[in-house]
């Protein structure tokens, strides 16, 4: 499997000829993905997904699935066809097997109403929690790990790592971060990785890691 970075939380996911994108949003510089047999959408948010992505990516991709919970489906409303998974779902789409959990946003502020988000675990090897640190409790081969947020402390997020164990770790919703910012990010989950005894990689939007 091929994982490929775009800005913030955009990732692509290629298996042989087909491919899945997660969370195209509005940080994303839009481009034509061919062959995608779904759309994953882990929250409602728009750095998340916005309908303009979605319309581009489905004008290319025709039967493409959007899979994602139930916030998504209703901000969708009626333009979009969503299929609604929650934690523990698993559903397969093309070449990839997706499995769902968590099931909630962290939390930005106690002024702030929460929202769902789902993680979710790629072919028993990728994880992604989306905006959560949701730990799916099984090996994970590769993590997506979060670098920074309105809703993220470093700390928590270097004890998400250490958590999950992965064998290889990159960052991913990194958009809110200054250049310096990121730099001392990467340093504290290269080592949070490192503890467990795996990689860390520091992917740049268009750049690949095959697992």
């Amino acid at each position: 499997m091929r994982i490929t970075k775009y800005e913030h939380a955009c990732l692509v996911l290629t298996v042989a000829d087909e491919s899945i994108v997660l969370d195209p949003g509005s940080f994303f510089t839009p481009l034509e993905f061919p062959n995608v047999v779904a759309i994953v959408i882990t929250h409602e948010h728009a750095d998340h997904w916005t309908p303009e992505h979605l319309r581009r990516i489905l004008e290319k991709n025709q039967d493409a699935r959007i899979i994602a919970p139930q916030g998504v489906a209703t901000a969708a409303g009626d333009e979009f066809e969503v299929e609604v998974v929650a934690a523990g779902d698993v559903v397969q789409a093309g070449a990839f097997k997706l499995e769902f959990f968590g099931g909630d946003h962290e939390v930005i502020h106690a002024s702030i109403p929460g929202i769902d988000n789902l993680g979710v675990l790629v072919n028993d090897e990728f994880y992604y929690a989306g905006d959560s640190y949701a730990v799916p409790g099984v090996e994970v081969g590769t993590l997506a790990a979060p670098i920074g947020a309105p809703w993220l402390k470093i700390g928590d997020a270097m004890d998400y790592v250490l958590a999950v164990k992965p064998k290889r770790a990159f960052y991913t919703h990194d958009m809110t971060l200054s250049v310096a910012g990121k730099q001392l990010g990467v340093a504290r989950l290269t080592w949070a990785t490192e503890q467990g005894g795996g990689t860390f990689t520091e992917l740049q939007p268009g750049e690949t890691l095959d697992v």
